[in-house]
């Protein structure tokens, strides 16, 4: 086997030795910027302990504004998945009918709500709510956020779902067909079930940009989620610095559960497939077309024993 890739030539002597002055610069100046950023922290007296001992000894910040600011965040974001999840699936689907008046409509939906930003659809949600509905002031705010949420999110997904199933093989569309499988069958237990795996981490990177995006509602509509809360923490301690650094890293330990338990999951899904005894149809040796010496002959599925008669 060559150790050349296909991808790219093997860099030579000359191109090992820039490779690494570049690595060497890089280092030096990310080393630079760090030891800037630092030393104008500490002159601002951002560093000081004072600005970051409310969040150790004071239980309140937590109590009043970290922990119900978290929890609007997960309100918004689940609500959010909720919806999202299913619709863009219903979405992808349509728009791979092979109906016109399935596919088109479904079509400019996913377009249409893809292109505004979500921002905005928050907005015009909110609006309308208040126009045209009766909800309550003090819950238009989730309600406005989980809608652009949804919308959005719904029609990005859509896509994933699409990508996922047209990135299967066509023979596994085909064979389901030729066995008498109706169409909604084949795509209920044969793409799907395929296609979840080759989706879940584009779902994945869509489930965190739904919790990050649950912020804009905080900064346009006054919906009280966790980012919001750093506003109210730094009227009251004077640590603006230290109320986005925490806030930051709970953001962080949020989605790296999310990704985290994605992983877990996909794992499991790719060890059951793995693991699962799916029939399979073999050519004995000899002709392949049924003749002499040879047949169609179905392969023992995995884990089964052989049965004497």
């Amino acid at each position: 086997m060559s150790d050349l890739s296909v991808l790219y030539d093997t860099p030579g002597p000359r191109a090992r030795r820039r490779n690494m002055v570049l690595a060497v610069l890089f280092v030096v100046l990310l080393v630079a910027g760090l030891w800037w950023i630092i030393s104008t922290l500490s002159d601002n007296g951002d560093l000081k302990s004072e600005q970051w001992t409310p969040f150790i000894n004071d239980s309140q910040v937590w109590t009043t504004y970290l922990l119900p600011g978290l929890q609007a965040t997960l309100t918004a974001a689940a609500l959010a998945m909720v919806i999202a999840l299913p619709l863009g699936a219903v979405l992808g689907i349509a728009r791979l009918s092979d109906h016109w008046w399935i596919n088109k409509p479904a079509g400019a939906v996913v377009e249409f709500f893809r292109a505004i930003p979500v921002l905005l659809l928050m907005l015009f949600a909110n609006e309308a709510y208040a126009i045209w509905t009766d909800v309550d002031r003090a819950d238009r705010p989730l309600f406005a956020v989980v809608t652009g949420l949804v919308l959005y999110n719904a029609s990005v997904l859509a896509e994933v779902v699409r990508a996922g199933i047209l990135a299967l093989p066509k023979g596994q569309k085909d064979a389901a067909l030729a066995i008498g499988m109706r169409k909604s069958q084949t795509m209920n237990f044969v793409l799907l079930p395929q296609a979840v795996t080759l989706m879940l981490p584009a779902i994945v990177s869509q489930l965190v940009v739904i919790v990050k995006d649950t912020a804009l509602g905080g900064a346009m509509l006054g919906y009280s989620e966790l980012l919001r809360s750093v506003g109210l923490i730094s009227a009251n301690y004077g640590n603006v610095i230290a109320s986005f650094v925490v806030v930051a890293i709970i953001f962080i330990v949020l989605n790296f559960l999310l990704t985290s338990f994605a992983s877990w999951l996909e794992a499991k899904l790719r060890r059951g497939k793995r693991s699962t005894g799916a029939a399979a149809v073999t050519v004995a040796p000899g002709d392949q077309f049924g003749g002499a010496g040879g047949g169609i002959v179905p392969a023992v599925p995995t884990g089964a024993t052989d049965q004497k008669t």
